[in-house]
């Protein structure tokens, strides 16, 4: 009894994980990649993990039910015995929310139809022309894509699949999170620092109009050409020498300057 339960529990949870063929696999995750762009990038990743999340309960639930239920009509069949595998059922509810209210046409199979009733198409047709598929699988998807888009509507509180998501999400990100605050803090550091002794060294000297010499600020004649400091901010003082006037001659300041670098 214990290992049939659990068998049942398996089943439910883990049958959308399985297919029956490389091909099957390729074109439902094919399927998955496009209208996952899509509806992720209009409404976000947690909302969508929890969109998919919600629609994998109730597309595996209904088919469960469906599957009991057609058994008040007396098939011999026993549905609920019969295996659904793949992930389509998820992929239906998906097209279901994605199409819910476009406007758009698309075409499928040869035939043009509104986008909003795609999905009810595919489903037949599928069903007409691909032997083999679970009717009662694919129902289950559409309805609950119907399902999830009447829970959204009547639910005005916050998600809590998403809630629950978000917080698994931060509490699993939070090292790498940790570790680039980190990173980032002794990036900054580092830069004030650097602004800093660069401020400290554009204060502390003033270049010679003259000679382009970077003199310090608290002289206010150039030390190369003896020049005076062209600066609003100081009080310029003429600095005469003994015999004659501040202005240098070129080949002066050429003596000066080679004379202050040895050369």
């Amino acid at each position: 009894m214990q290992g049939t339960r659990y068998g049942d529990m398996t089943r439910f949870f883990l049958s959308a994980f399985y297919h029956l063929s490389e091909t099957h696999f390729f074109y439902n995750m094919t399927s998955l990649l496009w209208k996952g762009i899509q509806l992720e990038t209009s409404v976000g990743s947690v909302e969508f993990a929890s969109m998919i999340a919600a629609l994998l309960g109730l597309s595996q639930g209904i088919t469960l039910l469906l599957s009991k239920g057609l058994l008040l009509f007396g098939n011999e069949t026993a549905y609920y015995d019969q295996y659904a595998v793949g992930f389509s059922g998820v992929l239906f509810g998906m097209k279901i929310v994605l199409n819910a209210w476009s406007d758009d046409y698309v075409f499928l199979h040869g035939m043009v139809i509104p986008a909003k009733y795609a999905a009810w198409a595919e489903l037949l047709l599928i069903q007409a022309f691909i032997p083999g598929t679970s009717f009662i699988g694919h129902l289950g998807g559409t309805l609950a894509g119907l399902s999830y888009l009447w829970l959204k509507r009547s639910y005005s509180g916050p998600d809590p699949l998403a809630l629950l998501i978000s917080g698994i999400a931060n509490v699993v990100s939070w090292p790498v999170k940790f570790a680039q605050r980190l990173l980032r803090s002794g990036r900054r550091q580092g830069s004030r620092v650097g602004r800093r002794a660069s401020r400290e060294t554009d204060q502390g000297m003033w270049r010679c109009s003259a000679c382009t010499y970077d003199n310090s600020s608290s002289a206010d004649i150039c030390e190369m050409c003896n020049s005076t400091r062209e600066d609003p901010a100081f009080p310029q003082r003429q600095h005469l020498q003994a015999g004659g006037d501040s202005a240098l001659s070129v080949d002066e300041i050429r003596r000066r300057r080679l004379q202050r670098f040895d050369r």
